[in-house]
């Protein structure tokens, strides 16, 4: 059992952070109400690995995720949480049942983490795996991850991200966004590629608010990417509303030069390509290639939809593209 710790730096030299058998977090409510389990603050050089396990102890702490009923416990704590890190390394790790994020990422620089494994229930709430924002030059390779929430989020100032060899579900998919709730948001040169998503909500998606404030999601590369049973298996949503009711109002954040090359697999849902684009700011260079996308429920085949979407679909396209619709619009 280990309570609330913090490791700042700066160090003199790199480190390497053992974890080793099984860390528990507390489960008392008055020993969890804080942002963060474990951090790491302005480290250069950190390794951390060891092959052991860190249990958030996560079902004590659900409960108090809805603020309106836990207004003394604004915030759930994330398991590891790394600020100002740069030139790191985790891997070889295992985080189960967090009672938030599993990692998040803030202000980093060249982090790369590999062979973890993140596991929550698919009903736990906001349990992303892999969070991040005003962070660059992050990989993340060759793990699984099956969460309540997104497998891997990128927020604000995600730049130059590279993710490769996931395998993701339980949870709602590799997801940027949601963009727009505050000025100037941006993310840009993000590379996915050769992952499996398993019975997700989402598959490869992209959120921002309506209305919004300005930002821009640009430089965009989803490739060789496996679906299985996944509801929205190519996603680009710009009314992004999970509590209703919803505004009507356009998003401002404009989404240009995205790629989904060879996304394969099967749809649980018969629309298995939205591209819901702002009026005001329409998603501008989509490219879809060799998109090969089954639905086999009632009401099948499967479909595309587009709204406010204009690029251009090349090679197999199914569902047939509904690009050429849009732009002749």
């Amino acid at each position: 059992m280990v309570y609330a710790a913090i490791f700042i730096g700066p160090c003199s030299g790199s480190m390497t952070f053992q974890i080793q058998g099984v860390v528990k977090a507390p489960t008392d409510p008055s020993l969890f109400c804080n942002s963060t389990w474990i951090s790491f603050q302005y480290v250069n050089g950190l390794e951390i690995e060891g092959g052991g396990t860190l249990d958030g102890q996560g079902a004590s702490a659900w409960p108090y995720f809805d603020t309106s009923k836990n207004s003394n416990c604004p915030t759930l704590p994330v398991i590891l949480k790394l600020d100002f890190i740069k030139n790191a390394v985790v891997h070889d790790i295992h985080s189960i049942n967090s009672k938030s994020f599993h990692f998040d990422l803030f202000m980093c620089n060249n982090v790369t983490f590999s062979h973890v494994n993140l596991t929550a229930p698919g009903d736990s709430p906001n349990t992303d795996g892999i969070h991040m924002g005003v962070s660059t030059n992050i990989q993340v390779l060759d793990s699984n991850i099956g969460t309540g929430d997104d497998c891997i989020s990128m927020i604000n100032g995600s730049q130059s991200i590279n993710i490769s060899g996931i395998t993701c579900g339980p949870g709602h998919g590799i997801s940027i966004g949601s963009l727009g709730k505050t000025q100037n948001e941006v993310v840009t040169d993000i590379h996915v590629k050769n992952c499996t998503l398993i019975s997700t909500q989402n598959g490869a998606r992209i959120k921002t608010w309506a209305p919004s404030e300005s930002g821009s999601a640009t430089s965009i590369n989803f490739e060789d990417i496996f679906m299985d049973n996944v509801r929205n298996p190519i996603i680009i949503d710009q009314h992004y509303c999970p509590s209703p009711p919803c505004s009507s109002e356009a998003s401002s954040v404009q989404i240009k030069d995205v790629t989904f090359n060879n996304i394969r697999g099967t749809s649980s849902s018969v629309e298995a390509v939205t591209l819901n684009c702002s009026a005001s700011f329409p998603c501008q260079g989509i490219n879809l290639t060799e998109i090969n996308l089954v639905y086999n429920g009632a009401g099948g085949p499967a479909i595309s939809s587009c709204d406010n979407a204009q690029g251009t679909a090349t090679g197999m396209e199914l569902p047939p593209s509904c690009l050429k619709s849009s732009l002749d619009s």
